[in-house]
């Protein structure tokens, strides 16, 4: 009979830390960022997913005025309701609203137009897997929602006057980006920063990297969990070392990104390799003892899958081992790329990246020419030319193409 450990402790087993390791900067700035958002409006898109509802439970003590939450996700959506509305204090809010639309479709414009400006807008909207590169058609689809959409909303945020600060999430793959999915995030940070889209000067603009949150919706430790309900084998990549943070941490480091992040930067954690990285088949084996399992090694798949009935019979629970050698992978983790530098911003666990620039005209020519593919009923644009169009803008973009995708994997 398996055990079900909750998600704090199965968040333990990723961080190597019981609680929330950035909420001592939180308390210490508890009556600062009270001041910004008690009674205040705030606008959250992409609310409904991992990051952005945990982040949503971290803003609701300090009792906004308005909140309200766009997700194209109308399950998602639902779910967070029924979350919010079911806890010990209820949904603290005077005004609330679940809004299922999609963040760059004109129905967001319209909406935009009709309400009072907001205090604080947050944007977790994101395509944020590597295998959304897998081929040019799904690439499309991850820069139109990564970077054609978040441009446009920005700017219907300035030229409305809609957001007096406007925070939008990042990822440490960002930093160095040998990806597509982290390339598309760090033109973000240039879209956001760089003045280029709408004036740097009209609003106060944040972002965060950070680690990859345990047990998030859709990660690799989240499908342990599914895999275990469907009596699958687990697979994970052989000596691979990553940064975790919980979804709680999560949500803090986004709180104190975006109310009291300077402007221009990206607040990244402090977190040291050495200490705080974790081995990814260590954890997996953690999690299934944490279970009442006994992890059992697999070098092939079909061997795993074949004997995963005697094994849980046995006590035991199959982990498969994997190459680490799909298209973007990256071997270590970092939050600050080459050219960039990391200051205190008055924190004791985060710090910040201050923005280092981009030529204007590039990130014009490249937004150009991304909004032409997106919008393009017929094109011949390949993969390789698309590579090609990031690496003129980002000279530290190194694509690692392998020829094999994670769809690929079990």
């Amino acid at each position: 009979m398996f055990i079900q450990p909750g998600i704090n402790e199965l968040s333990e087993l990723a961080t190597g830390h019981p609680g929330d390791r950035f909420a001592e900067d939180l308390e210490e700035h508890r009556l600062e960022i009270t001041r910004h958002l008690a009674n205040a409006r705030l606008l959250v898109v992409g609310g409904a997913g991992s990051i952005g509802s945990a982040t949503v439970r971290r803003l609701l003590p300090f009792q906004p005025a308005v909140l309200h939450v766009v997700d194209h996700n109308e399950n998602g959506l639902a779910e967070l309701v029924r979350d919010l509305r079911s806890g010990r204090s209820g949904l603290p809010v005077v005004e609330f609203r679940a809004l299922p639309f999609d963040f760059g479709a004109p129905v967001m414009s319209r909406f935009l137009r009709e309400q009072a400006p907001y205090d604080l807008v947050l944007n977790f909207a994101a395509l944020k897997h590597v295998r959304s590169e897998k081929d040019v058609y799904v690439l499309t689809q991850m820069l139109d929602t990564n970077v054609v959409k978040q441009a446009r909303f920005l700017r219907w945020l300035v030229e409305r006057q809609r957001a007096r600060r406007y925070f939008c999430v990042s990822t440490d793959k960002a930093a160095n980006p040998v990806n597509l999915m982290g390339a598309s995030k760090r033109i973000l940070e240039h879209v956001l920063f760089s003045g280029v889209v709408a004036s740097s000067d009209a609003l106060d603009v944040t972002s965060a990297r950070f680690a990859n949150v345990a047990f998030a919706d859709g990660s690799l430790l989240d499908s342990f969990t599914r895999r275990l309900q469907k009596r699958q084998p687990i697979a994970v990549p052989r000596g691979v070392r990553r940064f975790f943070v919980s979804l709680q941490e999560s949500g803090t480091i986004c709180v104190l990104a975006a109310v009291l992040g300077p402007h221009r930067h990206v607040l990244v954690p402090r977190l040291d390799p050495a200490e705080d990285a974790s081995d990814l088949e260590c954890v997996a084996e953690a999690f299934l003892r944490r279970h009442g399992l006994a992890p059992c090694q697999y070098e092939e798949e079909e061997a795993a899958r074949v004997g995963i009935e005697d094994d849980v019979a046995a006590g035991r629970y199959p982990i498969l081992r994997t190459v680490a050698d799909t298209t973007g992978e990256k071997g270590i983790e970092e939050f600050v790329g080459r050219g960039e530098s990391m200051v205190a911003v008055g924190f004791r666990h985060v710090l910040g990246v201050p923005y280092s620039g981009v030529e204007a005209a590039a990130l014009l020519e490249l937004l150009s020419r991304l909004q032409q593919l997106v919008v393009a009923e017929e094109s011949d644009v390949t993969k390789a030319e698309v590579v090609e169009w990031v690496t003129r803008l980002l000279p530290e973009f190194r694509h690692q193409e392998t020829g094999k995708t994670l769809d690929e994997r079990m």
